[in-house]
């Protein structure tokens, strides 16, 4: 995709004006973005599926997951794993943005400890929860997908496919799926959530 760097789309949460100026690399178009982007969250996706990273007793803490935002996107953005300052057309108010998180992962550690939920349900609740939150000015799909996949690397379970691997940032089939589960979820119904996490 070639044009303005920042042209709304559907697959990306707008940024403000402050937010844009935090880019780091010299970028002209979303397609160099989204590239940058990609292989940002690679080499975090690497070091967070370590076994020494896997074995962490914070890897359900807000001090986790901004280190892990930080990780994805340090080299694209300067606000990495820092909170959104900015409100937006979806997600918590700004003000209760570290209460909500807090929270999201205080519960997700009771699942585990009680054996609330199973294992995939667990993680894919907490990968919501994040979601319906939205803390960060972007990245929040991507980084909660990555905290659910590692609740269950964590826990040896199997992993998930997330609509088998398709492309959730792009515009697309598997993209609209996703997004119409989350929808789902958000009114209540979190099994097509579920369903396309493992399928």
């Amino acid at each position: 995709m070639t044009g303005d760097l920042f042209a709304a789309d559907e697959s990306n949460t707008a940024l403000s004006p402050e937010e844009q100026l935090d880019l780091i690399p010299s970028l002209s178009t979303r397609a160099e973005l989204n590239a940058a982007e990609r292989a940002n969250i690679h080499a975090a996706r690497v070091w967070a599926m370590r076994p020494r990273t896997l074995k962490r007793s914070d890897l359900l803490t807000d001090a986790f997951a901004r280190e892990l935002h930080q990780r994805m996107f340090n080299q694209t953005w300067r606000w990495a794993g820092r909170y959104r300052k900015t409100e937006k057309n979806l997600g918590w108010e700004v003000a209760r943005i570290t209460e909500g998180v807090r929270n999201a992962f205080d519960d997700a550690r009771a699942w585990m400890e009680f054996s609330t939920f199973p294992l995939h349900e667990a993680a894919v609740r907490l990968h919501h929860r994040l979601v319906v939150i939205h803390p960060w000015p972007n990245g929040n799909g991507r980084h909660s997908r990555l905290i659910a996949d590692l609740i269950i690397a964590a826990s040896k379970g199997e992993d998930l496919t997330w609509g088998s691997r398709g492309n959730l940032v792009a515009i697309g089939d598997a993209r609209r799926r996703y997004l119409e589960a989350i929808q789902q979820a958000d009114a209540g119904n979190l099994a097509p959530l579920l369903a396309f996490a493992q399928s």
